[in-house]
């Protein structure tokens, strides 16, 4: 088949139109060529696309309504190619990865992504979640162009971070746990109970001060609030998985004079790799709707 993309739009075109002379100026030709080019695409496809009769607008036939979509469909692509290729021209990247923490608040990157289809259409997104660890081990590995985690100290050198904002702690245990009914708990009653912390032991991951000499470890807020529905002991937990649909009725926020300092939320890249305007424009999206949460 010798047929182009000049007889796929004029097709698209007289189908709209319903005439080939609208179509003709629509598309700035001459009446002739768009009659001309529509009969050669009719021999290279082998099918009518028109029944033509003197003085009546021409009429799809059912080849042509099938094949309307088709066509349609092959000039979106070509869009899209041209499109692709004048933002890879200006610098914008083909694809953004973002890796963020399974417990990052969902509803403010939700709102940053949802902004970013709007100014980056083309853009393809590969969104990943995982637990402590996970995120810096992607930028490290080059499988992730930006991360959204909770600070921690020992972040590699390799990687350069930015604040976005805080997330409020709370103490928290299962419904069915002793210290449920305590009005308050202090620090020594925290201590008599196990404790649930974040993993591993030297992370120096926010909330890791252990004051129970019984402690069990996970590597995932989400994991330790699972544990905590089951009584298992109590922990510091984000506010917003605390508060989780799910969660609701089963976990308690105890009352207590010592609590962790806010969890940091950080932006993080790696120092050797420059962002394209698309992550930049989402790393101010994302600072903008994580600033004020907590």
């Amino acid at each position: 088949m010798q047929w182009n993309l000049e007889q796929i739009r004029l097709f698209v075109a007289v189908a709209e139109e319903r005439s080939f002379s609208a179509a003709a100026r629509r598309l700035k030709r001459v009446q002739s060529a768009v009659s001309n080019s529509i009969a050669m695409l009719e021999a290279d496809l082998g099918v009518q696309l028109f029944e033509r009769s003197s003085g009546r607008q021409p009429r799809l036939t059912e080849a042509a309504v099938a094949l309307l979509e088709e066509a349609r469909a092959v000039l979106q692509q070509c869009e899209r190619l041209e499109g692709r290729a004048m933002g890879l021209a200006r610098g914008e990247e083909a694809r953004l990865r973002l890796a963020q923490d399974e417990a990052m608040p969902y509803q403010p990157v939700l709102a940053s992504l949802e902004a970013l289809a709007q100014a980056f259409p083309l853009l393809e997104v590969q969104l990943a979640s995982g637990a402590q660890g996970d995120v810096a081990r992607k930028l490290l590995e080059r499988r992730a162009d930006l991360g959204l985690l909770f600070h921690h100290e020992q972040m590699p050198q390799a990687l350069e971070r930015q604040r976005l904002g805080t997330i409020e702690m709370v103490t928290v245990c299962g419904a069915g746990h002793a210290l449920a009914v305590q009005p308050y708990a202090d620090r020594r009653e925290l201590g008599r109970h196990r404790q649930l912390l974040m993993a591993p032991q030297d992370s120096h991951y926010p909330g890791g001060e252990q004051i129970s000499p019984l402690v069990w470890r996970a590597d995932s807020f989400y994991a330790m609030a699972e544990l905590l529905m089951r009584n298992l002991g109590w922990a510091w937990l984000p506010r917003h998985v605390a508060r989780y649909p799910a969660y609701q009725g089963q976990l308690v926020e105890l009352r207590s004079d010592w609590t962790p300092p806010p969890l940091v939320v950080e932006l993080v890249c790696r120092r050797d790799e420059a962002l394209g305007p698309a992550a930049n424009w989402l790393a101010g999206s994302l600072a903008e709707h994580l600033q004020h949460i907590g």
